[in-house]
């Protein structure tokens, strides 16, 4: 056969060989990834391709951001944006409490006896609104 397609027996033995080893190219993507999966895990998944190259660059190995983003892309690895904590109430102030008359009995034997009240923020185009209910603990009706 290797006189048929005119080549030697030694070089098609040789490219047999090769075919069964992973090319330069191939090995460093393997290491790309591997290096790029570690990165993007050690920061909980919140690093996107920016971020990952240039932890990568303080551990001593450089790469484009489009070689690190092909990286992700190809391993499925997509950044999670961190949300952002926003305080509503404060907690930490002197002025008086008033006292918890309930004391998580949220049950009522007849209608007007126990009032519950809570406040929604909703976001508008003209900016935040307060919506304030109040609900009898008999009915569950909003009373106002």
């Amino acid at each position: 056969m290797s006189r048929v397609l005119k080549v030697s027996r030694s070089g098609f033995y040789r490219w047999c060989d090769w075919r069964q080893q992973p090319s330069p190219r191939q090995e460093d993507r393997r290491w790309l990834d591997k290096a790029v999966k570690t990165a993007f895990e050690s920061k909980k998944g919140r690093s996107g391709s920016p971020r990952l190259v240039l932890d990568l660059a303080d551990a001593g190995h450089r790469h484009d951001r489009k070689t690190v983003a092909d990286s992700m892309c190809r391993q499925g690895l997509r950044a999670k944006a961190a949300k952002k904590f926003k305080a509503t109430t404060n907690s930490n102030h002197n002025l008086p409490v008033a006292p918890n008359l309930l004391d998580q009995n949220f049950t009522a034997t007849a209608p007007n006896q126990k009032y519950v009240g809570d406040i929604t923020y909703l976001w508008t185009d003209e900016g935040w609104l307060y919506l304030a209910t109040v609900i009898d603990l008999y009915s569950r009706l909003v009373v106002g």
